[in-house]
């Protein structure tokens, strides 16, 4: 990974006050630190660091900083943003060799059609967006691509299934899902409208209470026959008195 060269001017002052002012003249204020070097306040001219952390490489892209004479091979950390606009405000940078082992973040990308799993109308679920990886500055990968060409519904892709570029390891559980084939997420009733949906509770109600008041309607009918079978049966009744003799 070659190094992106950036003039930077040490001595800057500091607080809010005077951070505002910077930004105000187009400049970023930093502090570089590492490998027993004082911290140093920075300021860093911020068309030139937002093109640098632009590149393939990202926020892992090496940056030789120029500092007074001096020279720094650093990457960027901490980087702090604006809430709303979203632009910089503030960046660590710490300096590396190139030859120890750092920890790095790298994208991962999928590539390649899933076109079994879109076939049957499933859903392609991507879960791990990144992956932790320990190399040397200059073997960190721009990205991690996961080809899914051969995805089918039920699949999944972990991390033990990737094979990373030589001399780049990771410490992430194997088990890890990175994506899964699943099979499709929408069933007849979510198809159903929200208007359908309450006019179908709305006519089942009503069929409801329709047949309860049908039932009340025919209950008091059943209580007079009832009250009418003691007069065809009940004592004395039933015939004609005995003829008297």
């Amino acid at each position: 990974m070659p190094e992106i060269r950036l003039q930077a001017e040490a001595g800057r002052p500091t607080g809010s006050a005077a951070a505002g002012r910077l930004r105000a003249a187009g400049k970023i204020p930093g502090v570089v630190y590492g490998h027993g070097v004082d911290p140093m306040a920075v300021a860093v001219e911020a068309r030139s660091l937002r093109a640098a952390l632009t590149t393939d490489a990202g926020l892992n892209a090496l940056l030789e900083l120029q500092i007074d004479g001096s020279t720094h091979l650093t990457m960027a950390r901490d980087i702090q943003r604006h809430p709303v606009r979203n632009t910089l405000t503030h960046v660590d940078f710490v300096i590396v060799r190139r030859d120890e082992v750092i920890s790095a973040d790298v994208p991962v990308n999928l590539v390649g059609e899933a076109t079994e799993v879109h076939k049957e109308d499933g859903v392609v679920a991507h879960e791990l967006f990144s992956l932790t990886v320990q190399s040397t500055p200059d073997r960190i990968p721009h990205a991690i691509e996961v080809d899914i060409s051969e995805l089918k519904i039920g699949d999944a892709i972990r991390v033990g299934d990737l094979k990373l570029p030589e001399g780049v390891t990771t410490d992430v559980d194997p088990e890890a899902t990175i994506v899964l084939g699943q099979p499709p997420q929408v069933s007849e009733a979510d198809l159903i409208s929200e208007a359908e949906a309450e006019a179908a509770a709305a006519a089942e109600g009503a069929e409801g209470e329709a047949a309860e008041l049908a039932g009340d309607v025919e209950r008091p009918a059943t209580e007079a026959e009832g009250a009418e079978r003691p007069a065809e049966g009940g004592e004395g009744g039933g015939g004609e008195a005995p003829a008297e003799g």
